[in-house]
């Protein structure tokens, strides 16, 4: 076997607690955190954008101040903040965590992220911000139809891995062609192959589907009871544009709809509770597609303590090479 870069070694030695959405990880990952002498590690793509705590369903600041949490508030919503950079801080962290003798644990949903810790990441060639200028007013004048094919015809492998709507990595996967001459899917081969479970310390909670539809719904109804909406309009009267990416998080895109007038109270809900389901099925499978993971399935009533004991039973049995 082929020696592992020193990172990806580095991320091998830590203990990952993933999952979908409202699948309970919190309230598991200070009891996990606890028995091990951990410090968290967010692993959300979300959390790390100060003052978006509601809807992103962060730790609240009891919780913070029970175990040390790192990369959560760490930039401004208007800001694009990469997996790279992410990676990059993530493996400082790890690092200085390890140093002071305790434990590390990462807690949360992004699977790129995971992903791009436990496989290590394509780089690829700096942003061609003029091309990407070109692209976004193709899509303004035409629409965004074409993407979607365009990439198909360079490359079918990506193009069948990305939804038509994911405009963001179909632009990065034209401009990777544009300036190498070769497919992402090409570059990105090496990172396609994963350990197996038995070699990782990396727990995926699951419930039924049912189940998880449930906690869904008190998630948003607790998300909106608790002043997401006046989250929001704060942000707004700070920022006016929160950007990009933090504001085509669950449930921010939706009520920056209803502050705008497009949707009534009503529907702006529903349509949270439908594109949350569907962002929680978009994430299984991903859990599902990665080998490192291992599959927890819970009961409904399941005690956050019990698990994390079986978790860490499970995970002392792994020894990492």
């Amino acid at each position: 076997m082929n020696q592992l870069p020193s990172d990806i070694q580095l991320a091998l030695k830590c203990w990952f607690l993933t999952g979908a959405t409202a699948s309970g990880k919190t309230k598991v990952s200070l009891e996990l955190a606890q028995i091990l002498d951990a410090e968290i590690i967010s692993l959300d793509s979300m959390a790390i954008y100060r003052g978006m705590d509601i809807g992103t369903a962060k730790p609240d600041l009891n919780q913070q101040s029970m175990i040390p949490h790192h990369l959560i508030d760490i930039v401004e919503p208007p800001e694009s903040f990469s997996v790279s950079e992410y990676r990059v801080a993530a493996l400082e962290k790890i690092r200085e965590i390890q140093a002071t003798g305790k434990q590390v644990l990462f807690v949360g949903g992004t699977a790129l992220y995971l992903k791009a810790l436990l496989r290590g990441l394509f780089e690829g060639p700096p942003a061609d911000w003029e091309f990407r200028k070109e692209i976004e007013q193709e899509i303004e004048n035409s629409g965004a139809e074409f993407l979607h094919q365009r990439l198909a015809m360079i490359d079918p492998v990506s193009a069948h891995k990305l939804h038509e709507n994911d405009h963001r990595r179909i632009i990065r996967a034209l401009e990777v062609y544009k300036q190498t001459g070769k497919p992402i899917s090409h570059w990105q081969m090496q990172f396609d192959e994963g350990r197996q479970s038995d070699q990782c310390r990396v727990f995926t909670m699951r419930h039924a589907r049912p189940v998880l539809h449930q906690r869904i719904e008190t998630r948003v109804e607790s998300m909106f009871s608790e002043g997401l909406v006046d989250e929001v309009k704060s942000l707004l009267e700070r920022w006016t544009d929160i950007g990009k990416t933090a504001s085509q998080a669950v449930g921010y895109r939706e009520v920056i709809e209803y502050s705008e007038g497009k949707m009534t109270m009503e529907e702006t809900i529903e349509r949270v509770r439908v594109r949350t389901r569907k962002f929680a099925r978009h994430q299984e499978t991903w859990f599902r597609g990665m080998s490192e993971c291992r599959i927890i399935d819970i009961d409904s009533d399941f005690e956050p303590s019990e698990l994390a004991n079986q978790i860490v039973s499970l995970g002392r049995e792994v020894v990492v090479n």
